[in-house]
This record gives structure tokens, sequence and C-alpha cells, in this order.
């Protein structure tokens, strides 16, 4: 203050705490502490739910289709896809401009008695650093077969993946227990 002069020998007063200076404290100190549980939070639900990592990379190899037996036209297509990347993926939908009708995925089980059900599946997952291996004990693609495919016809397939988006492959008709 002008006209006032500091005393050199006078003592410092001491710093005390008043309950607002704590409460200012504790209110600054929670701000950056909230912000990194929500964060923290946000990264464990990313990668609970497998975005975390790599981007997914699709491979779809060994594709066949069943040629049908008798005068039944309904049949079954197989491939085997791999995931080399470190996210998950979901093959959503496989199509085909050779194919009349629909198709769609689905899975097979066996029942007691050796019978067998299936039942659509709208996706299937296709985990980070492993793959799938579609079978006629599980994950087919069902189809209407055209009556003109013989043994060794090769048949384009586009198979649509909700990270790696379309791939498009070919699949060799085999007698049913054959390979590709």
């Amino acid at each position: 203050m002008p006209g006032r002069t500091a005393d050199p020998t006078a003592r410092p007063r001491a710093w005390r705490p008043t309950r607002r200076r704590i409460t200012e404290a504790l209110l600054a100190a929670l701000a950056p502490i909230a912000a990194c549980g929500v964060a923290l939070g946000g990264l464990t639900t990313w990668v609970g739910s497998g975005s975390a990592g790599s981007p997914a990379r699709i491979a779809v190899t060994d594709g066949r289709v069943f040629l049908p037996y008798g005068d039944v036209r309904d049949s079954a297509a197989f491939f085997r896809i791999t995931n080399t990347g470190g996210a998950d993926d979901r093959l959503l939908e496989v199509t085909s401009s050779a194919v009349g009708g629909g198709m769609s995925l689905s899975r097979h089980r066996m029942t007691s008695g050796n019978a067998a059900s299936a039942r659509t599946v709208g996706s299937a997952r296709i985990p980070a650093g492993g793959g799938l291996a579609m079978s006629p004990f599980g994950l087919d693609v069902t189809l209407r077969a055209d009556p003109d495919w013989q043994t060794g016809t090769y048949v384009p397939f586009t198979l649509h993946f909700e990270r790696g988006g379309r791939i498009e492959v070919q699949a060799v008709v085999v007698r049913p227990g054959e390979g590709p």
C-alpha cells in the first residue's frame, strides 16, 4: 500500500488452510481424475468389443458347393475364412449372381436320434487372429443349386463382412464328402 513500508525483520505469515481453499483444491484435483476414469472406461469397452488393435484382415479360401443329390435342388456352400488382423469381424451375407433364389447363412446341429436341425443366422463372428471353417456340421450357406452345375463347375460368390468389406471368391462344385 502506498505510504507503508515493509518491515524487513517481520516474519512472513504462515499459510493457513481454510475450508474454501481445501474445497477448491479438491475440486481442481477431481476434474482430471474423473476425465481419466471416463477415458479408461471407454478404452476398456473398446478393447472388450474387439475393436482395438490392427484392423481385420480377411482371407477366404477352399470354396466348395455340394452337388445336389437326386431331384433335390437345395444345397450348401462352404468356405474357410481367416482373420489375421487384430480386430474381430463378422460375415454378414453371402451373395452370388449364379444362384437363383435366396441364400442364407445357416447353422446345423445334430439332435438326439441322429436327426439334424438347421436355423438361419444373421451373421457369423470371425475372431481376430483366428478363423471360421464352414462345414455341413456347423455353419454353411444354404442355396438353390443350378440344375446345369456339374462336378468341377466354378461358381462366383461375394462374401460381405462388417469391417473387411466385400471379397469375391470362386467355389468349385463337388460331390458331398469331397474336398475342393
